[in-house]
């Protein structure tokens, strides 16, 4: 027998080799790996013994060549003229490929980014596979002991197969790689072919339903703040779980002051702003303490203790904080189905936001462009307040986080009333200030889109609103601005709509 030894990743591997020795296999192997064998003081034969041609261009041509790839890929009715042409059989290909991914993450310049490029490797781990009812195609070190033990006790079919489809999953999320490298260069983030690697984090118990099967997958060569996060205690994540904690993250992630959001349904029940994180989570809380139970929430400072003792009471399914202090965890320790994430990064910068169709997908730029401060613009008679401004400012940022049609009423850096989800913005209007009740006077109201009519504001003064920010744009912009001069009310245009939907 004989196994064809070709690796960039070199764990395992003098192991692995002494291994298939040990079990009558002639190791063939080229450059670096064939070096490392030698070292480890076991046999080897250089692959262009088998070939009878050396390796040339630099390493570039090894093992493509009819005496590998025919000893690759005869099949057990083949051997006989294999052995007519004076080949012998290749029976093990361990194979994984350049690191390209690695290299073009490092921000490597295209000469050494081609050169990362494998061609032999992927050919082989191709060819095995193809033949798997003979040949073992193995490309990830982690197999090796199961290799081993298989062939040792002589049970081959079912993992040579399960091998087979590992091997073309890794040469198609190699060439996807590729793919993605040189339309990104070319073509940018939407480019006429985009192709997403997939890979299994975890089973996940159900989806939103019981009767729905769910998994949790990474996006290859992309990163998140929620992915990288540790599970300190607490059930495993649900498939809500994360939609929910997502969604809490990516909006207490706004805020550089001490900030606390409780989220439901991936919509935030209440938020809050402060000096102190325990101030904060008491806004967040007393916004509404009816919906945040059984809810998400996320802080962006450590959790202390006098946090966590106003957290303890409470049923939450999740909570998400950059760090813990040991007083707190102490505290959280009682409540042992509560999940506590411990989130090493907050959730900024851009991506690719992704929706599902059947049979398609939608792509666009994620929705994370700031508040431009020199669009703002007053647009009433009534000029914002200081303390005015700065709940506008935090009213927006809650707003572009709920469901379209979306309206919040704020106030203090603590939220009062959210609309979320109505098919017209008057109704999620009254939505948020019916929540807000008489807390609303004084408030502010933010909307995620303009007013096509006047209806918001002539409400918004009714309950006593005293300043609104919204996008403006409107043909009917006129007859808003005029029901806000007449209830003397101040309103900001950012020029910057922010459906959710």
């Amino acid at each position: 027998m004989r196994a064809l030894l070709s690796v960039s990743d070199k764990t395992g591997l003098p192991e692995f080799a002494r291994g298939l020795i040990e079990l009558g296999f002639e190791l063939v192997s080229t450059g670096g790996t064939a070096r490392v064998l030698e070292e480890a003081g076991l046999p080897v034969t250089p692959v262009a013994a088998v070939t009878g041609f050396p390796e040339v261009l630099g390493g570039r041509v090894k093992t493509l060549h009819p005496h590998v790839h025919a000893a690759v890929l005869a099949r057990e009715d083949q051997l006989d003229e294999l052995a007519r042409l004076g080949l012998a059989p290749i029976d093990l290909v361990a194979v994984n490929l350049y690191p390209f991914e690695q290299t073009v993450a490092g921000g490597a310049a295209v000469d050494e980014a081609l050169e990362q490029i494998d061609i032999g490797g992927p050919t082989l781990l191709r060819a095995a596979a193809k033949n798997f009812r003979r040949v073992w195609a193995v490309a990830d070190p982690a197999d090796y002991p199961a290799v081993l033990e298989a062939l040792a006790r002589g049970d081959n079919g079912e993992l040579r197969e399960r091998l087979a489809a590992r091997a073309f999953a890794h040469t198609a999320a190699y060439d996807a790689a590729i793919a993605g490298w040189f339309s990104g260069r070319l073509e940018g983030r939407l480019p006429e072919k985009k192709f997403l690697v997939l890979e299994k984090e975890a089973d996940l118990r159900y989806g939103e339903n019981p009767h729905q099967q769910a998994a949790l997958y990474r996006v290859r060569g992309e990163e998140g703040p929620l992915l990288a996060a540790g599970q300190l205690q607490g059930k495993p994540m649900s498939f809500n779980n994360y939609g929910d904690a997502e969604a809490a993250w990516n909006l207490v992630s706004a805020f550089d002051e001490p900030a606390a959001v409780a989220m439901k349904h991936q919509n935030p029940c209440g938020v809050g702003v402060a000096g102190s994180l325990a101030a904060a989570f008491q806004k967040a809380h007393d916004a509404d303490p009816v919906s945040i139970f059984g809810g998400i929430v996320a802080l962006n400072r450590p959790l202390d203790g006098e946090t966590a003792s106003l957290l303890a009471p409470l049923f939450l399914e999740v909570l998400l904080a950059p760090d813990y202090q040991e007083e707190a965890l102490k505290l959280l320790a009682r409540k042992k189905n509560l999940r506590v994430l411990k989130v090493p990064a907050f959730a900024r910068g851009d991506y690719l936001d992704l929706r599902r169709l059947r049979g398609g997908l939608l792509a666009q730029d994620a929705d994370v462009a700031p508040l431009d401060e020199a669009k703002l613009r007053v647009v009433t008679k009534s000029k914002p307040t200081e303390s005015e401004w700065a709940d506008l400012r935090f009213a927006w940022k809650v707003v572009r986080a709920l469901r379209s049609n979306a309206i919040t009423v704020a106030r203090n850096g603590q939220t009062l009333g959210s609309g979320m989800g109505q098919t017209s913005r008057i109704d999620a209007a009254r939505h948020a200030l019916d929540h807000a009740g008489e807390a609303a006077r004084g408030a502010v109201l933010a909307s995620d889109a303009f007013f096509p009519f006047d209806d918001v504001v002539r409400l918004a003064a009714e309950r006593g609103v005293r300043a609104i920010i919204q996008p403006g744009g409107s043909k009917r912009d006129a007859d808003s601005i005029a029901a806000a001069d007449e209830a003397g009310i101040a309103m900001v245009f950012t020029g910057l709509r922010v459906f959710r939907h």
